[in-house]
């Protein structure tokens, strides 16, 4: 099991963050997805199939991309 904490610039609200939670929960090997508005961060953690390349690809393409990714 793999697992990051990043920073997501783009997220402004509870709102965003639940979005993040969703869609990157509709992943086969997403085990948590858990977020924080104020701080801008997001923890995810997964296993295969998942990889975190497509968990970045998901974030780019709904607008949310991690810092430094």
């Amino acid at each position: 099991m793999d697992e990051k904490d990043v920073t997501i610039p783009a997220i402004s609200c509870g709102h965003c963050v639940a979005t993040i939670e969703r869609e990157l929960g509709e992943l086969d090997g997403i085990d948590v997805v858990r977020g924080d508005p104020y701080t801008k961060r997001v923890t995810i953690r997964w296993s295969a199939p998942a990889d975190w390349i497509r968990i970045t690809e998901v974030l780019d393409d709904i607008g949310f991309p991690p810092e430094g990714s």
